[in-house]
């Protein structure tokens, strides 16, 4: 059974010592909010990579420092008397269950709906209340709330997936390849006569439509992207072993002989993979 000694109030605790003035954490002392933003991003793909791994040994330990993130945006509005930890558990749980109103009736925690309709119904309504919301904070655009500072490639499936609401989308995955198809014919163009300008701009609706093309296929473009990414870094370091085997580097070796590591450690993932 697991046992745990401390618990959230100890948590806040803590971050209260750390911001101490006079005995707090010299560190901890001179950040603000714009500081630790970088931080809060670097845990949240951590936990995201120890979830991905299947690395759950981790997943508590990624999990408590996200939620560090947020008590030590906590302490510091408290700080400023702009809100609080209880601030933001109590908008939370607001938004919550007003956005559930299929599980809880009248608005209450333990009010039990008799219809929690289907997976789709619950997608509409959840869509309709955040529009609503949207136009109470004065954002009545359909892409107004959706943040500039995402990363690139989640930021444009979630302008994608949200344009598509109003049927403002492509009817099918064929329909998407071939404007990909497309991308690429003007990208080839802009290489062979325009300037870097030009090509910018071709090689981006090129990133674009392949976003568009993995939501169409029911991809995730990013977690695509990472698996993709995580496997050619397999894939090199197992290159970088063979050629350190027998002796050499990979600046040293010709483009034929790196093609041979490459196809080499191609085959041993692939063996890997079938268990042999």
């Amino acid at each position: 059974m697991e046992t745990t000694r401390y618990q959230l109030d100890d948590l806040l605790r803590v971050m209260t010592r750390l911001r101490d003035p006079d005995t707090g954490c010299p560190w901890d002392i001179r950040q603000d909010f714009r500081s630790i933003v970088p931080s809060t991003l670097e845990e949240c793909y951590e936990l995201a990579q120890a979830i991905e791994h299947g690395d759950f040994g981790h997943v508590a330990e990624e999990l408590g420092d996200v939620l560090f993130q947020v008590v030590f945006y906590a302490q510091l509005g408290r700080e400023q008397e702009l809100f609080s930890f209880e601030t933001i558990v109590d908008t939370l749980v607001t938004k919550l269950v007003r956005r559930h109103p299929h599980v809880f009736a009248g608005g209450e925690i333990e009010g039990v709906a008799a219809d929690r309709g289907t997976v789709e119904s619950v997608k509409a309504s959840w869509e309709a209340i955040k529009q609503s919301e949207r136009r109470a904070k004065s954002q009545h655009g359909l892409l107004a709330d959706i943040p500039v500072a995402l990363p690139a490639l989640p930021r444009a499936q979630k302008l994608q997936k949200r344009a598509a609401q109003v049927n403002f989308d492509w009817p099918d995955a064929g329909a998407v390849l071939a404007k990909l198809e497309e991308e690429i014919a003007e990208l080839r163009e802009a290489m062979s006569s325009g300037g870097p300008a030009a090509i910018e701009e071709e090689m981006g609706d090129i990133l674009f439509s392949c976003t568009n093309l993995a939501r169409h296929l029911g991809q995730d473009a990013e977690a695509s992207l990472r698996r993709a990414t995580s496997k050619f870094e397999q894939r090199f370091a197992a290159m970088e072993t063979q050629a350190a085997t027998s002796g050499n580097l990979l600046g040293e070796l010709s483009a034929a002989e790196l093609d041979d590591l490459w196809e080499s450690a191609k085959r041993s993932r692939r063996k890997d993979s079938r268990g042999a």
